[in-house]
């Protein structure tokens, strides 16, 4: 990237969620939800997180933008902590960051205007007058391709793609650093899909936009991307530039996900990686390597060792003992 200003660093990054039902006799157990991930977001860049569910990655997006308190670990923006109690809801931090959650009907409040919807983050930081607010909000609409005329009108009366836009509309009002994207496409259908990504792509252009994409669609996220992170059962299994992950795959894991991916032409024969069992349990996670139960490749140490997140080549990382050699 011609841009290497760091705007986000997550450094060792746990969220662990208490499980219920354990007794005074018995030992306190937690679901490891995400373990200990670190990465870097540059300025201006789209920073894909991608997985299959239950992964971690909305998780990790929920804790950066304040919605879930993290077990521990830090993250910075600009190079200072944001999770402190007094920084982590203050108004200050809420313009810097935003979110586009993933279902854009339960998203939006039904008993307000979309008009309203869209003020109400200028109404509570109380910026500008009344006037102003409806205007900028009416410029917005047309911004994200909805007529100004529906101002007036609710939630309800818009298709989920429209619904969407709403929200892409309500998260840029007080135009933040950096957009959370929870899966902003998936419960659309595939053609409004691309509409709302081209939109995005837009948007990030215009306005030098930076995004933390979660997806557990590869093929999304390599449309909208720079760089993409691999997440498996809580930890993050593989970094590089979207071109560099699709071309040259190092972890086992990353491989398999890339063969499911359809290809349209029923005459190609495509090579499949195959991966043995489920996803264990992030309630009772296997030592070692995480994916060590379910890789073809596993060895003894790969049981006994966790492997670090390594500098494999240029800007390309990769947690695992034998990437060089597979």
């Amino acid at each position: 990237m011609e841009n290497k200003e760091v705007l986000l660093e997550v450094n060792n990054l746990k969220v662990y969620y208490p499980v219920k039902g354990s007794t005074i006799f018995s030992k306190k157990e937690y679901v490891k939800a995400v373990d200990g991930i670190s990465f870097n977001v540059y300025k201006k860049e789209a920073f894909g997180i991608v997985g299959e569910s239950g992964c971690g990655k909305s998780t990790t997006g929920h804790a950066i933008v304040g919605l879930v308190r993290p077990t521990s670990g830090e993250i910075k923006l600009h190079g200072e902590s944001i999770l402190g109690e007094k920084n982590r809801h203050s108004k200050e931090m809420a313009r810097k960051i935003q979110i586009i959650f993933q279902d854009p009907y339960s998203s939006l409040d039904p008993r307000f205007t979309v008009g309203a919807c869209i003020k109400e983050p200028l109404d509570e930081h109380k910026i500008g007058t009344p006037a102003e607010r409806e205007e900028t909000v009416r410029r917005l609409m047309a911004e994200v391709g909805l007529n100004s005329e529906q101002y007036t009108r609710y939630p309800h009366e818009f298709s989920g793609g429209q619904r969407q836009r709403i929200g892409i509309a309500r998260s840029l009002t007080l135009r933040p650093e950096l957009i959370i994207c929870d899966e902003p496409v998936s419960a659309l259908d595939v053609s409004i899909q691309a509409q709302i990504l081209n939109l995005m792509k837009e948007l990030k252009e215009k306005r030098g936009l930076t995004y933390i994409f979660i997806s557990h669609n590869l093929s999304v996220v390599h449309h909208l991307c720079d760089r993409i992170a691999v997440m498996y059962l809580g930890h993050i299994v593989e970094i590089t530039a979207k071109d560099e992950l699709f071309d040259n795959p190092l972890h086992p894991y990353t491989k398999a996900l890339l063969s499911a991916i359809p290809v349209p032409d029923p005459t190609i024969n495509t090579m499949k990686a195959e991966i043995q069992g489920d996803v264990p349990s992030p309630r009772h996670p296997p030592l070692g390597c995480c994916f060590h139960t379910r890789c073809p490749f596993a060895t003894d140490e790969c049981s006994k060792k966790v492997p670090e997140l390594r500098e494999i080549a240029p800007e390309h990382f990769v947690a695992c003992h034998f990437a060089e050699s597979l």
